[in-house]
């Protein structure tokens, strides 16, 4: 069968060439044998290359024929330069994988390449103050080790996501959101500068007035254009400390009035979030373990009783100095809530505590055996105008038990976000990202399936179903579409600027083939 696959013979000829060809009997040897053909610094693992075909999410696998470390930029160009040569009769497609925190195998490939892009972390940071500060660091950077590094000068990134121990390259491949994307907009508003190697293996350094297509390409591209090697990040002065509050709400209209007025106002809190609290009881028990209620009598007598409650997270910034006129910001800000009175919940942590403050829930859960479980996430942005009848349908009839996971519900101001990237969002200038991060644990030995974890599958099929017949305007976050047809919904009118991006930047479409948007085509067998 090899005999008559153009791939093969390609391969057989190249290596004949360099006389390597003629040595191998096994012709799966082949992608391994013509891959150690390419100069590098670093090198290639072709063996137990079992953890990078699986991911955060736990429940797709695709093993790739080879993994890349690379030492540095030159290797990840080398190899796809050498792979773009092979032209469109090689099936061979590249996948760059960051903290392995993709959800439904994004970062995955059958067959192919993957490039381990931690290899190179530390290899580019570098901390530049002044008028305009920023900091220039490698994609495969965790924002963790950003954080730390630009901390040492008194400075940190403006925009977050929730979890740090993420890659730089990752989230600003997709867009990284966090509550302070209200009012610094996400990750990708963020960037001055980017290097980014193309599908055809040129390295190339961009921004808003250099290469600006491919720029704006690669900012929330989803790893498509481009595999982003270096980030100059815009950085701020760092507080010290956070004032980190939480409140609960019972009713929805007023918990949604409240956030969209705090994130329209010039003086604010500096990071908002909110939750859906489904069908729990001794909430307020949990939360005393780090939080302090203003009235410890009063909120022992509150009881959720089972009601879906909503939750305001806010936190505000502050210096040792400042403490004075902080507290009174907040007491003027909270002044201003409706929120139930007996649940004022603060608490004071160091910037590090609280930007890292998932990190130490994964610690808890991977001393229980929860973390590497199937995690069926859906990441939805809703239209302020919809977030009502959303709400309505799916807390009030798709989800009615208690949840496995949290679920976030927050507005953003559209102004923030740059419509020249490739992130599509809701036409409205509010809109909320509404995130279901639900976790299954594996069943055990004995069944046959995870029940749990079809039922969630389930649901998540239900929200996105009445999302498209009610036509609620919806936008999926962290996209996952199985057909070209629905990613052609998706990008609505920026679908032809995304097709012709791809067609400049990667025209065999050899990157991340795990997205399922484009799919490279060898010819087939004679």
């Amino acid at each position: 069968m090899y005999s008559h696959n153009l791939p093969f013979l390609k391969l057989f000829m190249l290596l004949s060439l360099s006389g390597i060809a003629m040595h191998i009997s096994n012709p799966d040897l082949l992608v391994p044998a013509y891959l150690q053909t390419i100069p590098l610094n670093g090198h290639f693992l072709f063996q137990n290359l079992t953890e990078f075909s699986k991911d955060f999410g736990n429940r797709f696998s695709y093993e790739p024929s080879a993994v890349l470390y690379p030492a540095l930029v030159s290797d990840i160009s080398g190899t796809i330069k050498h792979v773009f040569e092979l032209g469109a009769q090689s099936g061979l497609t590249v996948a760059a994988r960051g903290h392995g925190h993709s959800l439904q195998g994004q970062a995955q490939v059958t067959g192919g390449i993957v490039i381990r892009m931690e290899s190179l972390q530390g290899t580019q940071t570098m901390v530049h103050t002044g008028d305009l500060p920023y900091v220039d660091v490698s994609g495969g950077d965790l924002w963790i080790n950003v954080l730390k590094e630009t901390l040492k000068h008194g400075l940190a990134p403006r925009s977050w996501t929730d979890y740090l121990h993420l890659t730089v390259g990752g989230t600003l491949s997709n867009a990284g959101v966090s509550g302070q994307a209200f009012w610094h907009g996400p990750q990708i508003s963020n960037v001055y500068e980017l290097e980014v190697v193309t599908g055809k293996g040129d390295i190339m350094k961009c921004s808003a007035k250099e290469n600006s297509d491919l720029f704006y390409a690669a900012l929330g591209g989803l790893g498509q254009f481009g595999i982003i090697t270096r980030a100059r990040i815009a950085l701020e002065p760092a507080p010290k400390m956070v004032k980190w509050i939480r409140v609960l709400y019972s009713d929805f209209m007023t918990f949604t009035e409240d956030q969209e007025m705090l994130i329209s106002m010039e003086k604010t809190f500096d990071y908002i979030e909110g939750f859906v609290i489904i069908n729990r009881t001794g909430l307020l028990n949990n939360w005393r373990s780090s939080f302090k209620p203003q009235d410890p009598v009063q909120a022992s007598h509150f009881n959720s009783d089972g009601r879906t409650l909503f939750c305001l997270e806010m936190t505000k910034n502050y210096n040792p100095d400042e403490v004075e006129t902080m507290e009174q910001e907040v007491v003027q800000l909270l002044s201003k809530l409706r929120y139930v009175s007996s649940t004022l919940f603060q608490s004071e942590v160091t910037y590090m505590e609280f930007l890292d403050r998932v990190h130490v829930s994964e610690i808890k859960l991977r001393s229980q055996g929860l973390w590497e479980v199937p995690h069926p996430w859906l990441n939805l942005l809703i239209p302020r105008s919809k977030i009502h009848e959303f709400a309505k349908e799916v807390f009030g009839k798709i989800l009615t038990d208690t949840t496995n996971g949290p679920i976030l519900l927050y507005p953003v101001n559209r102004s923030k976000w740059d419509n020249r990237t490739s992130v599509v969002i809701p036409k409205e200038e509010v809109f909320y990202l509404v995130a279901f991060l639900f976790s299954e644990p594996t069943p055990s030995p004995t069944s046959e399936k995870n029940e749990n974890l079809e039922i969630a599958l389930q649901k998540n099929k239900k929200v996105v179903k009445f999302c498209n017949n009610a036509n609620i305007g919806m936008k999926q976050y962290l996209p996952h579409h199985t057909t070209q047809k629905e990613w052609r919904a998706h990008f609505g009118d920026k679908w032809e600027t995304f097709c012709r991006r791809k067609q400049a930047y990667d025209p065999l479409a050899m990157l991340a083939p795990g997205q399922g948007i484009f799919h490279k085509s060898p010819l087939p067998l004679l």
